[in-house]
């Protein structure tokens, strides 16, 4: 794509970056056969290409975002199937998360969007904030007709209401600051990792975290949760809020970066794929920085989906397994952004689940960070599409890693959605996934399970 960005504008980093991502576009048009909201809407502005021109035309004219531009971009899922599709290997990522920037510095939203925006940036990444929002969620619940009548932010507070758990917040057993030595200490090098604690999973269902630590400890791995770690900036950084994303990102380097120079880390351990995915571009995102960019390039290489690090560890056999089909969802944060598709399925595998796809298993569920929030009526959509689509599969239960992804999903079906790493902790010994008390009648005994992944292979994903 030809481009005409003056060298004034080109001195800027962003816009020179974003330039050269605009210049790899070739209008080839492969993106909008797996753009979901382009298979929703049939609109050109409501695909991969279209973006890209609205976003030209605005960054290239020095433009303040008009009110059209705005509706396209925020129906934008950041899903990246449009990244997996792309035969000329267009960084859409990092060109729309400049665009949503630019919108958030030159558009001034209605009113209730700004609230509302303002509202989920103050909450959701906070974990003490969130548990007292879900609380108030539970006692608005009864009034949920008046609230969506409301006008303008109705539905979208709606919305809210019916994401938020029935029941209250479970405690997490262990906390930031804690480390937790592994049950058994094999011989040979210790090996020492960090996991995100993070904050909206935290709240919703702190059992991942714990499976994932019980699994590890058992294979020797001592875990720490440093102390300062909290949100990854995912949930501001896609509202365009620069500024609050690379705060959070600045303080989980310096917490990650006391424990890597004192008694040092294998890896960051991340179980939420979105986070994963935010993490992984620290590199990227804080590379202007000269206080923290070669400190953000290390802990993005460090960084590591738990299935990623699970994969170059011998794991002991399981000991149990379902006894029907299992659906895997690849969350799109997991399969488009990190290129992380075989790996799940395969740890299931040797754990002697049966793993079914997913028909579709390229599009967006809906859930998307605050997605589901902000554009309810799209992600119905498509989570109904989604759960059309594993319920043709008939499973037993889905698992899938991103805590996002369960929650939608499972607002829409009956079948239990449980993270791959409780499934994969429950088959060698550990306790059932919360909120699914396995009857003995969907247990059994694993069959032959396919060779160990080695670690060569699992680097390869």
């Amino acid at each position: 794509m030809q481009t005409s960005f003056s060298l004034a504008q080109l001195a800027d980093p962003q816009t020179a970056e974003s330039e050269k991502i605009l210049r790899t576009c070739v209008h080839c048009g492969f993106c909008t056969a797996t753009c979901p909201t382009y298979l929703l809407l049939g609109d050109e502005l409501d695909s991969p290409r279209g973006r890209i021109y609205l976003i030209k035309d605005m960054l290239e004219g020095g433009k303040a975002a008009t009110a059209e531009v705005v509706k396209h971009i925020d129906r934008c899922l950041s899903c990246l199937s449009c990244m997996t599709t792309c035969p000329s290997g267009v960084h859409y990522m990092h060109l729309v998360d400049h665009a949503r920037s630019h919108i958030h510095e030159t558009f001034e939203r209605p009113a209730g969007d700004r609230l509302l925006r303002s509202l989920y940036a103050a909450v959701l990444p906070h974990r003490g904030r969130f548990r007292l929002a879900l609380m108030a969620a539970r006692l608005g619940r009864p009034f949920r007709p008046i609230v969506a009548a409301l006008p303008g932010i109705g539905a979208r507070l709606a919305a809210s209401l019916d994401l938020a758990p029935a029941g209250s917040a479970p405690v997490a057993r262990h906390r930031p600051g804690d480390t937790i030595k592994p049950a058994a200490s094999p011989a040979g090098r210790r090996r020492r990792v960090a996991l995100l604690t993070g904050c909206a999973q935290q709240v919703l269902r702190p059992s991942i975290n714990e499976a994932a630590i019980r699994l590890l400890g058992r294979h020797g791995v001592e875990v720490v949760l440093p102390q300062g770690e909290g949100c990854c900036g995912a949930l501001v950084h896609h509202m365009g809020r620069e500024g609050d994303a690379h705060r959070y990102a600045r303080a989980n380097i310096d917490a990650w970066t006391r424990e890597i120079e004192g008694d040092g880390l294998d890896a960051i351990l991340i179980t939420t794929s979105g986070c994963g995915t935010t993490i992984k571009d620290y590199g990227f995102m804080l590379r202007q920085d000269p206080a923290y960019a070669a400190k953000a390039r290390r802990v993005s290489e460090l960084a590591l989906d738990i299935t990623e690090y699970l994969g170059t560890l011998e794991l002991d056999a399981a000991v149990r397994t379902l006894a029907g089909p299992l659906a895997y969802h690849s969350a799109c944060s997991m399969q488009h952004a990190q290129k992380i598709t075989d790996l799940p399925k395969r740890l299931l595998k040797e754990a002697g689940f049966t793993v079914r796809d997913v028909p579709e298993g390229h599009i967006c569920c809906g859930s998307a960070g605050t997605y589901n929030l902000l554009q309810p009526e799209l992600a119905g959509q498509l989570r109904a599409r989604k759960v059309a689509n594993i319920e043709k599969v008939r499973p037993v239960a889905v698992a899938t890693g991103n805590i996002g992804c369960m929650t939608q999903i499972g607002l829409g079906t009956a079948i239990p959605i449980v993270h791959t790493v409780e499934l994969l902790d429950w088959s060698r010994g550990g306790p059932s996934p919360r909120g699914w008390d396995i009857p003995d009648a969907m247990v059994a005994a694993p069959a032959s399970v396919e060779a160990p992944l080695s670690p060569l292979a699992a680097a390869l994903g």
